[in-house]
């Protein structure tokens, strides 16, 4: 380490000593056993410093060696053979590994903290003794994100950001708090800090413009994670390795679902669904709002079963909707109104929460006079999963958590074993999902579980939770911010944070925003069109011109199954969300740090929606990751790192692929239990400047929990290369695992960007017929041998 406290000592850093950093004196360093750990005695309390990874640490605060923190709900710790390199001298301590550094200077005490030995951010405060307040020194320059979900602007920083999960109805283009409040931090510079803590709090982001992050909270640990890499995409990884991956997704979440505040009868639900069928626009799943345990709004909340009235046989409706290919979804919520038919039990049973006496808390929101039920009981988890299993063995195929902030949540409630209403206000929605995900771990362990939620904690995520972006206002306004709430909440671990698609607060009739709204669905995570019932969210109901256009988008989303359904394998295993920001692509290029407009989905699209009304033509950036882009639909080249006036049309967004990749479609089907995983079209994008790229694709049979572990799955993997100035070369191979049957034995192929028609194509050494036109190459009906295929084209 000799050479890197040479290093540390050339940094020139304006200090900024407060006069409690000051009163932080070294004192010592604790000997411990553990190789990855080091713990820093001063005047006021001991700093641990754990390594969890190369690339993250973990800084915690004790007032002394007796204190013990509250176990993390978000960071599952796992064993590590870690270690780390020491120094220490006069003036400072420097320990760490060859990513991560940190430098303690003992007078004044000064914590600085370093990735491949470039400065990220300095403690000069670390921590405030007397409250939970941790804060932190940073550059003027840097771009500050996270925060959880808000429309506030990609670049965050000069906010104060209240952490306290809460419903914003009728949002638009701005809003300050919304129903995820994470405590996390992401920054230019290349780092991430999660404050792992999960009561309720803020975030200053330099909203004194004094370069400074403040965390504090109400109460609990001071501690947090920082995780520093030059690459966000393990610094996403690393991220998922603390807090846990998203589980693979059913494959039928990714086709459309039909939904609205709310279906009023089984009538109703199987009339819609046949509408859909009648248009023949694709539909897998419909969603159930609160109509279906009561024919009123208020006064029924917590009943919790069929109302027998407007759904007098919904065992035999969920099974004509599942002979249809449809699947059934229901809305529960966490409130049980004292005029429900399950109010009586639910205290009988103790499963609401208490105050502080000891009694049942009940109090007055829109839905009547309420308790709470308490996810945190053991009892109340039993009791609210037998009714969840109850409701499954009538064909539910999922669920959809609301108002799980919660909406209304006193100060005075108590929480099991004696937790207040702060403590735990912003885990509530984490730890409803997860008593749904460990009912599917017990009792139905190889299904997938699809839970729908508005709110919860960082690390949400492990449990399956899918967020969406609450209470839109369906205009112009509310569509423009959706795209920003998504690629912030990719950073932060929720990839399948969606929106209402067309919105749903207000009754605003514009055909146009619709189908804009829409066709930008085709690229977010669920395809989920929502709203309330003034006027019609699904398409079927909508003019010729919107159903028009929407069955186009619909139809889109479906081509696309085998590519979106890699990306939930990639979330589902390196945590790369599915929507991801410009800036993955030129980290060091600042400006594209404040760029939502345009983003990418997946490694190969990137898409611009159109916002605005009647916009006919749109600047858009190429990154320059690639020489070449090219239009979706006209097949226009694009040079990469350049902006572009591009014309829009109103039968699609602008949506561009990136050179050298290559696209996995299959044909339309009304339904994903249709599906195959054969006769599917491969395109190749060509960019001439690649010698060589590759692609691979996962398939499963979509829906068991184990495929992966039980390795009953298949991979096919695409590769070119240009393997002389006249010849090049393209390989399809199959790694089929033991306990999988591959279905695919036939493709078409078509190369796009072909400067002049080949002289020759051979598929496995034999020539073969082609069309070449329009500057693409045509080949059909190849079929794969069992391991590789090999196309060769010579011009």
């Amino acid at each position: 380490m000799k050479r890197a406290r040479l290093y540390f000592g050339i940094f020139y850093f304006v200090l900024s000593v407060s006069t409690l950093a000051q009163e932080f004196r070294f004192e010592e360093v604790k000997s411990l056993s553990s190789e990855n750990k080091i713990e820093v005695q001063t005047n006021q309390g001991i700093i641990g410093f754990e390594f969890l990874t190369p690339e993250a640490v973990e800084v915690s605060f004790y007032s002394d060696s007796n204190e013990e923190l509250p176990v993390s709900h978000a960071v599952e710790k796992k064993a590590t053979e870690l270690q780390i390199t020491f120094s220490e001298s006069d003036h400072n301590l420097v320990f760490g590994n060859d990513v991560l550094q940190i430098e303690i200077r003992k007078a004044p005490f000064v914590i600085r903290y370093f990735q491949n030995e470039h400065l990220l951010l300095q403690q000069t405060t670390p921590f405030e003794t007397d409250e939970v307040k941790i804060a932190f020194e940073i550059d003027e320059t840097e771009v500050l994100m996270g925060g959880g979900a808000r429309a506030l602007g990609m670049n965050r920083r000069g906010h104060k950001l209240e952490l306290y999960n809460r419903a914003h109805y009728g949002y638009e283009t701005k809003s300050e708090l919304m129903n995820f409040t994470l405590p996390i931090v992401l920054s230019s510079k290349g780092y991430m800090l999660h404050f792992d803590n999960p009561t309720t709090g803020f975030i200053d982001l330099d909203s004194n413009f004094n370069n400074r992050i403040t965390y504090e909270a109400f109460s609990g640990a001071k501690r947090f994670q920082l995780i520093a890499n030059s690459k966000w995409e393990d610094i996403l990884r690393t991220y998922h390795d603390l807090t846990g991956y998203m589980p693979l997704q059913n494959r039928w979440a990714m086709g459309n679902f039909s939904s609205r505040f709310g279906y009023r009868s089984q009538e109703e639900v199987l009339s819609t669904i046949a509408q859909f069928k009648k248009n023949e626009i694709p539909v897998d799943a419909i969603i159930l709002d609160l109509f279906w345990f009561g024919k009123e709004i208020t006064g029924t909340m917590g009943n919790l079963a069929f109302d027998q009235e407007t759904f007098p046989e919904p065992k035999k409706m969920m099974q004509d909707l599942k002979k249809q290919g449809v699947k059934t979804i229901l809305i529960s919520e966490p409130f049980v109104v004292n005029t429900s038919n399950r109010f009586e039990e639910a205290v009988a049973k103790d499963v609401l929460a208490k105050d502080s006496t000891g009694n049942v808390a009940t109090y007055d929101f829109f839905f009547g006079h309420t308790g709470l039920i308490d996810v945190f009981h053991p009892k109340a988890k039993k009791w609210f999963w037998d009714i969840y299993s109850d409701l499954k063995s009538y064909g539910v195929d999922g669920w959809w958590g609301d108002l799980g902030e919660p909406e209304v949540h006193p100060d005075h409630l108590l929480h099991y074993p004696n937790l207040k209403a702060r403590e735990v206000h912003n885990i509530y929605g984490s730890e409803w999902a997860k008593l749904i995900a460990e009912g599917y771990q017990n009792n139905f362990p190889n299904q997938r579980p699809f839970i729908l939620m508005r709110s919860g904690y960082s690390g949400a995520q492990k449990h399956g939770m899918i967020p969406w972006s609450g209470d839109v206002n369906r205009t112009w306004g509310g569509l423009q911010s959706q795209m920003e709430i998504s690629l912030q909440m990719g950073l932060q671990g929720m990839a399948y944070m969606h929106s209402d698609l067309g919105g749903f607060a207000g009754d605003l009739l514009d055909d146009e925003l619709y189908v804009r709204w829409l066709q930008y669905g085709v690229f977010q995570p669920i395809y989920r069109p929502h709203a309330q019932e003034d006027l019609a969210s699904e398409p079927v109901f909508r003019s010729d011109f919107a159903k028009q256009h929407a069955k186009k988008a619909i139809e889109l989303r479906y081509e696309l199954l085998p590519y979106n359904y890699h990306l939930t394998y990639q979330n589902s295993t390196t945590g790369m969300p599915l929507m991801r920001p410009l800036f993955f692509e030129e980290p060091e290029n600042f400006q594209l740090y404040s760029v939502a407009n345009s983003y990418l989905w997946g490694d190969a699209f990137l898409v611009s929606p159109v916002i605005e009304k009647n916009q006919q033509a749109k600047e858009i950036y190429f990154p320059q990751s690639a020489e070449v882009w090219m239009d979706y639909y006209s097949k226009d080249v694009f040079e990469g790192g350049k902006t572009y006036l591009v014309e829009t049309s109103i039968n699609h967004i602008p949506t561009f692929v990136k050179g050298g990749s290559f696209l996995l479609k299959s044909d339309v089907v009304q339904t994903t239990e249709d599906y195959t995983f054969n006769n599917l079209k491969v395109e190749f994008y060509l960019d001439e400047s690649q010698e060589k790229t590759s692609t691979s694709y996962y398939n499963d049979d979509g829906k068991s929990a184990s495929s992966l572990t039980n390795e009953a799955y298949e991979k096919v993997y695409f590769q070119y290369e240009k393997t002389s100035a006249k010849n090049y070369q393209i390989q399809i191979e199959k790694e089929v695992m033991p306990n999988f049957t591959s279905e695919l034995e036939v493709l078409d192929f078509e190369v796009f960007n072909w400067e002049a028609s080949p002289k020759w194509i051979k598929i496995n050494g034999q020539k073969v017929e082609f069309e070449y036109k329009n500057r693409s190459i045509q080949l059909n009906n190849i079929h794969l041998n069992k391991e590789k295929t090999t196309i060769e084209i010579k011009i």
